[in-house]
């Protein structure tokens, strides 16, 4: 029997539809939830105080200055080599059994679960390394963690710019490296910088791979040796111990406005970027 092609596309759209509802509800009944709960806590105290009795009373200012610093860390360090990596797997090779290697290794690296990269971070830089608990080890485990996430995006992103592009280029005399930094890059900006705003959510998020390499310290940090704690981990300290929901909950909103703010502006840039290119 066959089915009037009316009513597959009506049947197509509907699930479609109602999948997309379904999963932009959850999205905002958890951001509802979080921010129903910790608004009333935040304040101009609640951010500028430095935490009391463990974190059960004061603020949460230290840890505004661990989630700045570790992430800004570690994608100093990641940013480069991931970029640099993509550009080489997209551009300067041949595919390969090395290149087909070299992207199911960072497939791998991508899946496996952050407390490994903790533990990891923990064994080679805290331990073996001797750095201690400190920025410096949460920054590198940190960035060894999203180094392929930015690795994937970006040479995805590059892949998707056209050949035509580089073929009109060469054809006007300009080198490969030329070609990759005036054209191919510029154009594969957008995709590039959407890795890169992955890659800071999941640092900013982060609990395991930065308890474990960073620390706790409640204190504010003077040297990048000092240990640090994130909001992500006194948000999971608080809860965890039950010291105070009240806090962990303004915590929590904190993340949250501030991971939508860091993506907003990303987003705001990289169409303006492509407005002017346009």
């Amino acid at each position: 029997m066959r089915v009037n092609p009316k009513y597959t596309q009506w049947g197509a759209v509907t699930i479609l539809t109602g999948a997309t509802i379904f999963t932009i509800l959850i999205l905002v009944f958890i951001i509802f939830f979080i921010l129903e709960k910790g608004l009333p806590v935040l304040g101009l105290s609640f951010l500028t105080e430095n935490p009391q009795e463990m974190g059960k009373a004061g603020g949460i200012f230290p840890t505004l200055i661990g989630t700045i610093i570790l992430p800004v860390f570690a994608l100093l360090i990641a940013t480069p080599l991931g970029i640099s990596t993509s550009v080489y797997l997209a551009e300067y090779t041949k595919e390969t059994r090395i290149t087909k290697v070299i992207r199911f290794g960072t497939d791998c690296l991508a899946g496996i679960p952050s407390i490994i990269f903790g533990l990891f971070g923990y064994i080679f830089f805290v331990i073996t390394l001797g750095l201690g608990w400190s920025i410096l080890s949460g920054g590198l485990t940190l960035a060894v963690m999203v180094l392929p996430t930015i690795i994937r995006t970006s040479e995805e992103a590059i892949r998707a710019v056209p050949n035509s592009y580089r073929k009109v280029s060469f054809s006007l005399g300009a080198s490969r490296w030329q070609t990759v930094k005036k054209v191919v890059l510029p154009n594969a900006l957008p995709g590039i910088v959407t890795g890169i705003m992955l890659s800071v959510g999941r640092s900013i998020g982060e609990t395991a791979a930065v308890i474990f390499t960073a620390g706790s310290s409640l204190r504010i940090p003077s040297s990048v040796f000092d240990s640090t704690r994130t909001m992500a981990v006194h948000f999971y300290i608080l809860a965890r111990e039950g010291i105070s929901s009240e806090n962990a909950y303004g915590t929590a909103a904190t993340l949250i406005i501030a991971v939508l703010f860091v993506n907003l502006l990303a987003y705001y840039t990289m169409h303006r970027f492509i407005a002017k290119r346009s």
